[in-house]
């Protein structure tokens, strides 16, 4: 503005007039600072006194050499305003010959301080470019997550984990059929408050490796535990539990919350869930776009009248309408049925997983802006991630998941014989399947650890020389009268007494054995699928009648069937990487 005022703008950089004072650590206005045209002027220089006072300091006697004053009361260097420039002395030979006689005033001062090179003025510049941006980024983050928090529904399940958590992170997410909310008419049964239309149980490894998501199909029979719920006017009200009835009216019916599906999976696949996450019909609309579309694959055309999905065979980017249309189709693919939409569902996923982790999302502010205001508008989540920190918090801690080694995967079912529109879990399957995730294995085939030197082989000893008291410790009630039979009759070892219950619940069951026994509990191991974890040796040999101890903890589920978690998931279930781009719907 003094530039303008004063007509010394010319072809001056305004950021010149603000410099660096190293004395005081801040930038100061300096209205003459790197003008081309203004001189030094005569008459100020001549202002400043020749000599400096007594006692006065060595800085004050610098800046007096230097024809700048010191404000007594701030101790801080001030520089008067240059004379109005005359204009009409001839533009620039005016200005020289004024610069030319003042060095006759000034005769004994130091000469003039060089003026700035260029790339020092770039540098004074950048630094003021650079702590705007600083300070407006700070604000504009503050305003980006209020905004994003304002975004976010929450609903209180009576369970508040933390957003990020050490050990394997399970987070149960869910898609309703509600036909609420804008974007959502026109979908889902008329007059409907919704179902959990769409659930994968989403498993991450303690480790941050790898991850397992579990869907679970929709009409698959099962039992609905009570479920404590928060009413909308706050009222706390539990609502009693349902057996064999469809895993999705665990949503919505009889005033069931998120929190009912919640606990209806923790009960059916024994893994503890750390955080729901809930969407609807228009989340897939929002999100497909916010990405630039998501590429998927048919195998074969496919013409839905039901989804009005129309593809020709081969690869197609979809978004909005058309990608809610991809995942909701299921009657011209597979089987025509909800397993054969699953299957849509997750190759529909994997290639977004792939398109939000590549760096044309990522790397791009306004596809990463979109995208988080799509995603906050389109959840609900609990209270441990209900704002845009908290889930920012849990996604920087997901994010170190490398995609190849993301799998997907159906909880397995049978046809229902009762009733051919439903199915019922295939427990030969699925067991074991939930095993290996509770033990925290993965799916996918990542690189093994470098093989470890093999202990020495133990000899087994005969199964009329397995000597062990059996006690349960967490197990199903019976389980040490269930297992003692089971050795007797099944595996010829009489010597096998039932201890009762044992003083400690377990969660792991537990072989306690001596050095001079290993032969004995290796045979046990074996016949009960025993983990390494599970054999603790004590010190000392045993007398030749002394038994082993056994305790049955809460990962024992009944006599002949394993404990120890298989190391890969039972032939016939249906999985699928996320990495794979070559999954075609058929």
């Amino acid at each position: 503005m003094d530039a303008q005022g004063r007509g010394q703008a010319g072809d001056m950089d305004p950021a010149d007039q603000w410099v660096f004072d190293p004395n005081t650590g801040n930038y100061e206005l300096r209205l003459d600072a790197g003008s081309k045209s203004a001189p030094r002027q005569a008459g100020r220089r001549a202002a400043a006194p020749s000599a400096t006072a007594p006692g006065s300091s060595r800085r004050d006697r610098r800046l007096q050499e230097r024809g700048r004053s010191v404000d007594s009361d701030r101790d801080t260097p001030t520089r008067e305003l240059p004379a109005q420039r005359n204009r009409r002395a001839g533009g620039r030979a005016g200005h020289r010959s004024a610069a030319a006689a003042a060095p006759a005033a000034s005769t004994g001062r130091r000469k003039p301080k060089p003026k700035a090179s260029k790339k020092k003025k770039a540098l004074y510049w950048g630094a003021g470019v650079m702590g705007f941006v600083l300070v407006a980024g700070c604000t504009g983050a503050y305003f980006m997550y209020q905004h994003l928090d304002g975004n976010i529904s929450k609903v209180d399940v009576g369970i508040n984990n933390d957003a990020v958590t050490e050990g394997p992170v399970n987070i149960l997410i869910i898609g309703t059929d509600a036909r609420e909310g804008k974007g959502n008419e026109g979908y889902g049964d008329m007059g409907s408050v919704g179902h959990a239309d769409t659930t994968i149980l989403m498993h991450v490894s303690a480790d941050r490796t790898n991850a397992t998501a579990l869907s679970i199909p929709r009409d698959m029979v099962t039992d609905i535990p009570d479920c404590p719920t928060t009413m909308k006017d706050g009222t706390k009200k539990t609502i009693p539990g349902e057996t064999g009835v469809r895993f999705n009216t665990s949503l919505g019916q009889e005033d069931r919350d998120p929190g009912c599906t919640w606990r209806t999976v923790e009960k059916l696949t024994g893994l503890k869930i750390n955080h729901f996450m809930m969407a609807d019909f228009n989340a897939v609309k929002e999100l497909s776009t916010a990405v630039g579309g998501v590429e998927v694959c048919a195998g074969k055309d496919i013409d839905d009248p039901k989804s009005h999905l129309r593809l020709k065979a081969g690869r197609h980017i979809v978004k909005g309408e058309q990608a809610l249309a991809f995942v909701r189709t299921r009657h011209t693919v597979g089987f025509g049925s909800d397993l054969s939409r699953i299957e849509l569902q997750q190759q529909f996923l994997s290639s977004m997983i792939r398109k939000m982790k590549s760096g044309g999302t990522l790397s791009n502010p306004s596809k990463l802006w979109s995208l988080s205001n799509a995603a906050t508008k389109a959840l609900t989540v609990d209270t441990g991630i209900g704002s845009a920190s908290k889930l920012m918090d849990l996604a920087k801690d997901l994010s170190r998941v490398d995609v190849k080694n993301v799998t997907f995967a159906t909880v397995p079912v049978l046809d229902n014989p009762d009733d051919p529109a439903t199915v019922i879990l295939d427990k030969a399957k699925a067991e074991p399947l939930f095993k290996m995730v509770q033990a925290d294995h993965s799916l996918t085939k990542t690189k093994k650890e470098k093989s470890k030197k093999k202990a020495k082989p133990v000899t087994k000893a005969p199964a009329a020389e397995v000597r062990v008291d059996i006690s349960n410790g967490g197990g199903p009630l019976g389980a040490a009268q269930e297992t003692v039979d089971w050795l007797q009759n099944d595996k010829g070892a009489p010597l096998t007494t039932n201890a009762g219950n044992a003083a400690t619940t377990l969660d792991t069951t537990r072989l306690e054995y001596a050095p001079n026994q290993a032969g004995q509990a290796a045979t046990l191991a074996e016949w009960m699928g025993l983990p390494k974890s599970a054999m603790k040796q004590t010190s000392g040999d045993a007398g030749p009648k002394v038994p082993m101890k056994l305790i049955l903890g809460k990962d024992f589920t009944g006599a002949g069937e394993p404990i120890a978690a298989p190391d890969k998931a039972p032939d016939g279930v249906q999985n699928v990487n996320a990495d794979d781009k070559n999954v075609c719907a058929k």
